[in-house]
Formats: C-alpha cells, sequence, structure tokens
C-alpha cells in the first residue's frame, strides 16, 4: 500500500498502545541495530536543527541512515526563513520533496502541525520551545531495557519544568501504574495547560504524577532519579538571581538516602557541579550515557512508526 505518514509532534497525540509500541520496537533494535530489509529505503529525511543539537540530531540522521533513507541536513542559516519567508511557506515547500523532516526549532509545536498538515510528510518535533517528545520515548525504551517494562515505575524528577520535563509528565500520565514527582524551583514549574492535559490522561489511565516546588518529604522507594540541565538550550531566565533559587534543586548523592538503588538519569548536556554532581553523574548508579545511547534506536523505531510501509 506504500508507505505511512504519520507524525510525532507531541507526546498526547500518541495512544498508550502507540507509545508501547514505539518504545518495544526501540528496545528491540537495540538488539539489532541495522535491521534486515531496510525500511525506509528510497526514502529522504531532513534533518533541520534550528539550534545546538549532539544527541538527538546525530540519533535520527544515524537512525534513518540505518533504515535505509537518505537525508539532507540543514542548518540554523540555511533556509529562507532567514530571509523572511514564513515558516508555513517553507513546509509546504519541503512537503513536496522530503518523505519525512526532524526538526528542532525556536517556537512551540504549533508550528511543526501546520508542517504536518501537508499529507505527504512526516514531521518529528526534535524538540521545540514546549515539549521534546523525542526524549521522553527514549527515555521510556531505557526504562524499558533496564527494567523490562514502563509499568509500575517509580520517577523522581528534580528541576525546571522544561521541554523535557512536561514530555516525560504526559508520557507517564498514558502508563497504568506508573509513578512520577517532579520537584521543580518555584516558578519554573511545567506550563499550566501541559499539568491540565496530564491531570486528565493519568486518571484515565490509573498513573500517578504530581508537582511540587520543594523538596520536603521525598518518597521512598524510587526507581529513577531524573534531571536535566538548568538551562535548557538556546534559552535565558530573565530573572538574575534565579541560580539562588535553583540551588537546592541540585541532584546530590543525599537524594539516595531513601531510594538506595535508584538509577540517575539525565538527558545531557551535563554541567557537573551545577544540576547534578560529578560524584552522581560519574558514579556508579548513573545510566546517563546509556540513555544517550539508546536514543539513537528509539530515533529508528519513530522514524519507521512514522514511514515504513504500510501491509495489506
Amino acid at each position: 500500500m506504500g508507505p505511512r505518514t504519520r507524525h510525532l509532534i507531541s507526546v498526547d497525540d500518541l495512544t498508550e498502545t502507540q507509545i508501547r509500541q514505539v518504545v518495544a520496537r526501540g528496545a528491540s533494535f537495540s538488539q539489532a541495530a541495522s535491521p534486515p530489509g531496510q525500511p525506509l529505503a528510497g526514502q529522504v529525511v531532513g534533518v533541520y536543527f534550528s539550534k545546538t543539537s549532539t544527541r538527538t540530531r546525530t540519533a535520527f540522521a544515524t537512525a534513518a541512515l540505518r533504515l535505509g533513507a537518505q537525508i539532507v541536513a540543514y542548518g540554523p542559516a540555511d533556509l529562507q526563513t532567514n530571509t523572511g519567508e514564513t515558516m508555513a511557506d517553507t513546509g509546504r515547500v519541503l512537503s513536496g520533496m522530503l518523505d519525512a523532516i526532524v526538526a528542532r526549532t525556536a517556537g512551540d509545536v504549533a508550528e511543526l502541525r501546520d508542517w504536518a498538515s501537508h499529507d505527504r510528510m512526516s514531521v518529528i518535533n526534535a524538540m521545540t520551545s514546549d515539549e521534546h517528545p523525542s526524549q521522553a520515548l527514549a527515555d521510556l525504551t531505557t526504562l524499558q531495557r533496564r527494567f523490562g517494562r514502563i509499568d509500575d515505575l517509580r520517577v523522581l524528577y528534580v528541576g525546571e519544568g522544561n521541554n523535557t520535563a512536561a514530555a516525560l509528565a504526559l508520557a507517564f500520565a498514558r502508563i497504568p501504574g506508573a509513578c512520577l514527582e517532579l520537584r521543580t524551583p518555584p516558578g519554573y514549574g511545567i506550563g499550566m495547560k501541559v499539568r491540565e492535559r496530564v491531570a486528565v490522561r493519568a486518571q484515565a489511565s490509573g498513573a500517578h504524577v504530581a508537582e511540587r516546588s520543594d523538596l520536603a518529604r521525598l518518597p521512598s522507594g524510587i526507581d529513577v532519579i531524573y534531571t536535566t540541565r538548568w538551562q535548557t538550550t538556546g534559552t535565558a531566565k530573565a530573572d538574575p538571581r534565579w541560580r539562588e533559587v535553583f540551588e537546592p534543586f541540585r541532584v546530590t548523592t543525599r537524594l539516595w538516602e531513601s531510594s538506595p538503588a535508584a538509577l540517575f538519569m539525565h538527558d545531557l548536556p551535563a554541567h557537573r557541579g551545577e544540576e547534578v554532581t560529578a560524584e552522581v553523574l560519574d558514579g556508579p548508579m548513573s545510566i546517563a550515557f546509556e540513555q544517550a545511547a539508546n536514543k539513537m534506536y528509539s530515533a529508528m523505531a519513530v522514524l519507521e512508526w512514522c514511514r515504513a510501509e504500510q501491509e495489506g
């Protein structure tokens, strides 16, 4: 029947079944990163990053090549949006030439939804200002590989309620029995719209997702402690004294007092001594670099899910 056209713009667009399919496939790819048959052979994937990226850009470019696709890479100064062309017109043009585009932009998901309105080209959100869905799926893939499941896991997230935190919350809200505790600095929590969507999804699935702006009464028996850098790529904070607010939320070994078996995850890049101590990041409980490697397997699963041939 030919290739399908699906999009990954927000985790919230996926059903629980679809999340599980992508995560399971990513874990499967980790056992054989070069699948037989090259399911994306003959297709062309655009890789557009208007902001810096090491892991996500490399993961998707490598994933596309391993699946048999060719890639066209665009840097922040390569598209005519820099000379005044609208994002809408750019998307319309690209959709006539590319089979899929992996995009990291300075805007929000609305820009990518406009690109996705053109039927032919799959659109994959590699991070917008409000959400990082491919990171959440890669994180779930890491959990699947480590624990053999994504149900009933307990995760403590400490740090800013940024686009990674938003995607994690939306993903965990779909998983029955999952527990995600977010501890975010006052004034730096996840946005109201995301919280509302998370509450609806969690109520339906039986997941537990909660957010507080302090580190009091931390839960015990946590499976994973997770943090991100204090300054999200390409952003700045208006309050010149923001570091004072964030200081108590640094991840140190004291967080392991009530959960000594917890693993540590970080979406990287990390700033040792800022959001996490070197003792934690480089310690025996850290799987941050394993987590980074899993981004390629998850990217393969996302691309295949978006673009592989339909059956029947």
